[in-house]
């Protein structure tokens, strides 16, 4: 059976002067996934979209909206994105003073949950917490701004939360996913894959695609990104 790879284009560098047929448009090319960047120029040194930008897409799209907090901190502006329509928060354990009341707070909400791994930051926050999670994401470049390069010690760092969430899932039976996102593109995605990744978010390497003069650049590039999941 085909491993159930999902891929997550980041808004942060789609057209926002025509972002609602920018997200038809790879959805229907074969995305999974909305993901939406969320900063604060407070934890991170840029500013980008909030919760309006959240609810007026919501009608565009039946699938999932996985928000990215990149804001300090976190607990005011979660229950503004559920009720915009996300279906997944995810955090940095850093922004938060209460990691477990954060990610119960997420929950109560009605959304899927998750915390946001920096490259510097250890995987021994998920050791009290593996119970309330949905998502591990781990950056892959240093959160704050698109374009990036993936920083290749990441892979090790997969490899680990790989073994933690597979421990965990042959204990409790319960899924958790493993999303990457940062500098991730055709030529290095099934690297990543192979590291323990079942969720990829891309940004430029999907929006930037043909940069507007190819009609069919999101069905190039998503389908170059599934050839390469396929040899996994």
């Amino acid at each position: 059976m085909a491993k159930p790879f999902r891929i997550a284009p980041s808004i942060l560098s789609a057209n926002f002067a025509k972002l609602g047929q920018e997200i038809t448009d790879v959805i229907t090319s074969g995305a999974d996934i909305v993901h939406f960047d969320v900063m604060d120029n407070h934890y991170v040194p840029n500013l980008t979209i909030g919760p309006l930008v959240c609810e007026a897409i919501r009608p565009v799209t039946d699938a999932i909206i996985d928000v990215h907090l990149m804001v300090k901190p976190v607990d005011r502006i979660i229950p503004d994105f559920a009720k915009a329509g996300a279906n997944i928060i995810t955090f940095h354990p850093e922004a938060s003073d209460h990691i477990d009341r954060s990610l119960s707070l997420i929950r109560d909400n009605g959304c899927k949950s998750g915390l946001v791994f920096n490259p510097a930051t250890p995987l021994s926050y998920l050791d009290y917490v593996m119970d309330k999670i949905d998502m591990v994401l781990l950056m892959s470049v240093n959160p704050g701004f698109g374009g990036q390069k993936f920083i290749p010690g990441t892979l090790d760092k997969l490899r680990e939360a790989r073994a933690r969430i597979d421990a965990y899932t042959e204990k409790t039976g319960r899924e958790i996913w493993l999303e990457i996102d940062g500098g991730v593109n055709p030529s290095n995605i099934a690297e990543i894959a192979r590291a323990g990744a079942d969720t990829f978010v891309a940004g430029s390497a999907v929006f930037g695609a043909g940069k507007d003069t190819d009609p069919n650049r999101y069905d190039t590039v998503i389908g170059a990104l599934r050839a390469e999941l396929a040899k996994v």
